[in-house]
């Protein structure tokens, strides 16, 4: 059977009703090409431009290793000053990406090159959003966001695989307790179904991204990216109306980061091998079980 994988819906525009209706009631992905055709940052955001106003900014980089459970999550492999690490993405496939940078603190001209989607939902979160940067080959890990926003994420000079699974496929998935990333021992791409046995049926949905792309995320949603070219994309974040998620948002920022940061700290190794052991024991369940029903 494998991946059953269907294109998420395209549209150049869209109404107010027919995407609150459409998509965010019923927590629906949607690209929207023309999102962006009035921002200046569509013409503007070259990567030479970019390197002039944040070009000197040490960055740190991170690459598609496993993670290693005696370092915080999301340690960095490397630093590089932001000029030179376009240079290498322009240049060179490479697995070294930049995530949650915001160049925009550090050039506020920025501000003004793009437009919140505010015609068609409001509660967005970031007066300064992040950007993420990948060289040509770079992956970016299944995973979920910790706040459980909605995301607007537009993407910049050149292409990026998406793939996308519902929340209700967290166990399935092999989700890390205490976490918002998958085992990291299987590729979603091309899934070892022997191996990883409960990834066989599951549901998702995929896209390509192109410049000035727009993908709606909505709240919880898995997503696997990968940099087919060297480029970069623009995340804006927005909560969701659910008090029932702003609660569960708040207790992940909270409570199980804490948590989990602080048994990380204590136990490191065999603390992260009980998790991968306790993630397999779910996947294998609810597959048994033929969840999510």
């Amino acid at each position: 059977m494998g991946l059953i994988l269907s294109p998420i819906d395209r549209v150049d525009h869209i109404s107010k009703e027919d995407f609150i209706n459409n998509y965010l009631i019923p927590r629906k992905p949607l690209v929207i090409r023309k999102a962006t055709e009035t921002w200046p940052a569509l013409q503007k955001w070259t990567f030479e431009y970019l390197k002039e106003v944040v070009g000197n900014q040490v960055v740190p980089l991170y690459d598609s290793s496993k993670a290693d459970p005696s370092k915080p999550i999301n340690a960095s492999a490397a630093e590089m000053k932001f000029g030179d690490y376009i240079d290498l993405i322009q240049k060179e496939p490479t697995d070294l990406r930049i995530f949650f940078f915001d160049p925009i603190k550090h050039a506020s001209q920025l501000l003004d090159d793009y437009r919140a989607p505010k015609d068609l939902m409001g509660g967005f979160l970031d007066k300064y959003p992040s950007m993420f940067f990948g060289g040509a080959g770079s992956v970016t890990f299944l995973h979920y966001d910790i706040d459980l926003a909605h995301i607007f994420h537009t993407h910049f000079n050149g292409r990026k695989h998406i793939i996308l699974f519902d929340y209700k496929w967290r166990d399935r998935l092999y989700c890390i307790p205490f976490a918002t990333y998958a085992l990291e021992d299987y590729d979603i791409e091309n899934p070892d179904f022997s191996k990883f046995p409960a990834l066989d049926g599951i549901e998702g949905q995929e896209t390509i991204l192109e410049h000035g792309d727009t993908l709606f995320m909505p709240t919880g949603y898995w997503h696997w990216m990968k940099y087919l070219d060297g480029s970069f994309s623009i995340s804006l974040r927005a909560w969701d109306k659910s008090w029932a998620v702003k609660a569960k948002s708040l207790y992940n920022l909270t409570i199980q980061r804490k948590l989990d940061s602080y048994m990380k700290k204590k136990f490191k190794k065999r603390y992260m091998d009980w998790k991968e052991e306790l993630a397999i024991k779910r996947a294998n369940k609810a597959l048994a079980q033929g969840e999510p029903k």
